[in-house]
């Protein structure tokens, strides 16, 4: 006769937060991500990215295009329902920016997407931004809890804001190509991220003067520089943990 241990209702519940096993193109895995076994010379990384641009920018900017106009479209019809209820305040204005984040979150998914595929040489278009719309739900969660923690972190205390805001830069992709939850690709991020944050927050620090100099020139600059951001992003993550999709 067996007999169980009767099961305490004041304790604490219990997450899995065991990371699903993968494999891989390219680059690290999951599993050696989070352990912090990659490494990368910034130099290299932005060579890679400006290379891997061409083949990008095309794709990037239609469908960055067709987001700019949904969010128009958005806000427009926000502004039209918030000026017939009359109800105008900062906690409108702060729940009119989360509505607009949520609706951008799949989208920039599918953005995202197309800097982690180019930078294994996938084909990629414009239309992949419309391709990440099962995961929806998770990433939308996702980016509201680690916005959320990262303005907390900045409101108490810059840095906490500032390591976060680096640390939880992966989540998304996390959660495309590895099907992670949203608390699963939070954590792998930020452990990933933190095994080399000063090598990353130096990266994105040269990429973002790449940026601001290229807008010099009536921003014409920009129209290679930002995809060529996407695809930094997309090696970076290869580095780290390696592409699954195909």
């Amino acid at each position: 006769m067996t007999t169980t241990a009767p099961i305490n209702p004041y304790s604490t519940p219990n997450a899995n937060l065991e990371m699903p096993q993968t494999r891989s193109h390219g680059g690290g895995s999951l599993e050696s991500g989070i352990a912090g076994e990659y490494d990368f010379t910034i130099q290299a990384m932005l060579s890679e990215a400006w290379a891997k641009t061409n083949g990008l920018k095309g794709s990037f900017w239609g469908a960055a295009l067709l987001l700019i106009v949904g969010i128009l479209l958005v806000t427009g019809v926000l502004g039209f329902v918030i000026g017939a209820a009359g109800t105008d305040g900062m906690a409108t204005q702060l729940i009119v920016q989360l509505v607009i984040m949520a609706f951008m979150y799949p989208f920039m998914a599918g953005i995202m997407m197309m800097g982690v595929k180019r930078s294994v040489d996938q084909p990629i278009s414009f239309k992949m931004m419309f391709s990440y719309f099962s995961v929806t739900g998770t990433v939308i969660l996702a980016g509201l809890f680690s916005t959320i923690l990262t303005w907390v972190g900045f409101i108490l205390l810059i840095i906490p804001g500032l390591y976060l805001a680096i640390a939880y830069g992966l989540i998304i992709p996390l959660i495309a190509d590895k099907k992670l939850s949203a608390w699963q690709a939070m954590e792998a991020s930020r452990k990933a991220i933190t095994k080399r944050w000063f090598k990353i927050f130096g990266l994105y620090l040269v990429m973002g003067i790449i940026i601001m100099v290229s807008a010099i020139p009536l921003g014409l600059g920009l129209i290679w520089t930002y995809p060529m951001m996407v695809s930094l992003m997309g090696i970076l993550y290869r580095e780290i943990f390696g592409v699954t999709s195909t």
